[in-house]
């Protein structure tokens, strides 16, 4: 369990009007089709992260599904990661290995707000 010291892990790099790019997933249930997923995901990730426009990521993941946001600035650079080499070639693989699908939505965020229990001692 995870006890948490101050800052929660929220992307806090975006300010509205951005873009999300929500990538859920069905990983292959074949242990074989597995193997180099974690890095593969690690290293676009990383990828990711060099795109001029990035903003930051979230995921999570269970047995059963995955769930990625990642944050843009504008359509222009979500369009640059979308047609990287090294993604495009990623997404080729995950379509032949490691997924057994998956959903992509884009989506326009207008506004966020957050909420967060205070960090003070004996506060509820």
């Amino acid at each position: 369990m995870t006890s948490w010291q101050g800052d929660l892990p929220f992307v806090r790099t975006t300010a509205p009007p951005y873009y999300a790019a929500i990538l859920t997933t069905a990983l292959s249930a074949d242990t074989a089709d597995l193997a180099g997923y974690v890095e593969a995901a690690a290293e676009m990730a990383d990828l990711a992260a060099q795109v001029d426009g990035y903003l930051g990521m979230e995921f999570a993941r269970d047995a059963g599904c995955g769930i990625t946001v990642s944050y843009w600035r504008d359509l222009d650079a979500l369009r640059s990661w979308r047609e990287n080499v090294a993604h495009v070639a990623a997404q080729r693989q995950g379509r032949e290995r490691f997924y057994l699908g998956y959903r992509a939505r884009i989506c326009h965020v207008e506004r966020e707000y957050e909420w967060s229990r205070s960090t003070e001692p004996g506060s509820r």
